[in-house]
């Protein structure tokens, strides 16, 4: 893995928004294999929005596109940022932080480890985990989900004992490629090995935040050629740290705006200091 700080020849102006103390404010958002040019415009959709204190990128090329990316990242005030190279031409997971310092951290995944990419983020006194997925899709008919299998297989592997390293919060949150269980429409094509997939974050004590604070709510993150509507991109929570989330949903705008073919993902989770736990005594 490349820790990848970008120093452009201009200093870059000031972050358009600058990050809270005691709130982690995280963006997910699918890069869909951008070009140069599509890249530097998603960059500076992301810079603009509020929730972009932390960024978790999926989909993110290797080549031209992919360094674009981040670079243009870097610029719009961006100056950490994880960016793994993958041994073979493969997407890949990048992670980004306009505020505090991304210390990288095994995510223990041993399969296609550039699409799982850890990071350790200390805010109000807490070392929070954070990993971003890019799960691959069901592939080439000669290769049909066997590469998905078995990166879903190593995160399921992976996930308590990448949980266990944080006393903090931990955060999980990619482009799965799986629905969940009781998915509306229900789409015939997924098979109860990826419904297990979904299951395995709450096996490993996750919460999916987009259910906790949404629990009827049918909203999608991707739409195939007919239309319907998946469910792909998910944000989760250690679920007892589930009550400090504040807000998550989907963003539409990207997709509609052209940038990327999935809707963007905004967390809000409130982080209590400390010393505010403290209870002082008389």
């Amino acid at each position: 893995m490349t820790i990848s700080r970008q120093l452009p020849l201009i200093p870059p102006a000031g972050p358009a928004h600058q990050p809270t103390a005691n709130m982690l404010r995280l963006l997910l958002f699918n890069a869909q294999h951008a070009s140069p040019s599509r890249a530097r415009r998603q960059a500076e959709w992301i810079a603009g929005q509020e929730s972009a204190d932390l960024v978790i990128l999926t989909e993110v090329g290797a080549g031209p596109g992919g360094h674009a990316l981040v670079g243009a990242l870097s610029e719009h005030g961006y100056p950490y940022v994880l960016a793994p190279e993958p041994a073979l031409p493969d997407y890949r997971t990048v992670l980004a932080s306009r505020g505090v310092d991304l210390s990288p951290v095994p995510s223990g995944i041993d399969v296609f480890p550039h699409r799982g990419v850890a990071a350790a983020v200390s805010l109000a006194g807490h070392t929070i985990g954070l990993l971003g997925l890019y799960v691959p899709s069901r592939g080439p008919q000669q290769r049909r989900n066997q590469n998905k299998r078995a990166f879903q297989q190593a995160v399921t592997r992976a996930l308590p004992g990448f949980a266990a390293q944080f006393g903090g919060p931990v955060i999980i949150a990619g482009d799965l490629n799986i629905i969940e269980p009781g998915h509306t429409p229900h789409h015939r094509v997924f098979g109860g090995w990826e419904y297990d997939f979904y299951r395995s974050f709450a096996d490993a004590g996750m919460t999916d935040a987009f259910r906790a604070v949404h629990p009827h709510t049918a909203e999608h993150s991707w739409f195939g050629r007919s239309g319907q509507g998946y469910r792909f991109d998910h944000t989760f929570v250690t679920k007892r740290h589930s009550a400090q989330i504040r807000s998550c949903g989907y963003l539409q705008a990207p997709r509609k705006q052209g940038l990327t073919d999935h809707a963007a993902m905004a967390l809000t989770f409130t982080l209590i200091p400390h010393d505010a736990r403290r209870v002082r005594r008389p």
